[in-house]
């Protein structure tokens, strides 16, 4: 009895240094520190005084679930950040076997047609340059006509507005004449 007496003067005692303390960092190492001196002063007050020993298990078992629930919920924020990552992961890498897939296609596309234009090449060395030529005159030929069929056009649109000139001078003498009659 004396002993638990003894224990409910220091208590007010801690309780007064652990509120002068305001530093958050100290205050971790102090609640650490105090939780270990509670145990310690539990645990020396010897193993005759039953309620004593009970308390002292109901502390320990106190602390114990806290650092579990603790631990728990840093392992499950772990899980989730860990998870986000696997998936950004999982997904970079499905990306990554598409894109290495297409790029495979296209390479053997690419070779495909280099291959058949290789061959063409082989095939018409000297014709390949005359079909050039020929298709080059024939295009210059049309070319040619078009221009002077569009010369003709524009000498027919001239002599077109030089007639239409002609016959607007006809009609406005026309009209005076019919005037000078009419009066």
């Amino acid at each position: 009895m004396s002993s638990l007496l003894s224990q409910h003067k220091d208590q007010p005692r801690l309780r007064k240094s652990i509120s002068s303390d305001s530093s958050p960092a100290s205050s971790a190492a102090t609640t650490k520190s105090l939780r270990h001196e509670r145990l310690s002063r539990l645990n020396s007050a010897g193993s005759t005084d039953c309620s004593n020993n009970t308390s002292t298990n109901h502390a320990e078992s106190y602390f114990k679930r806290r650092e579990n629930r603790l631990s728990a919920r840093k392992k499950a924020e772990e899980e989730t950040a860990n998870s986000d990552y696997k998936k950004m992961y999982e997904k970079a890498l499905a990306t990554n076997q598409r894109l290495k897939s297409r790029l495979e296609t296209s390479k053997q596309e690419l070779n495909v047609i280099q291959d058949q234009l290789q061959r063409a090449q082989r095939e018409r060395p000297g014709d390949s340059s005359s079909n050039m030529l020929e298709a080059e005159k024939k295009e210059s030929w049309s070319l040619k006509k078009r221009i002077s069929d569009m010369e003709e056009q524009l000498k027919a649109k001239a002599e077109l507005k030089m007639e239409n000139q002609r016959l607007k001078d006809e009609n406005g003498a026309l009209i005076r004449v019919i005037t000078k009659l009419s009066k």
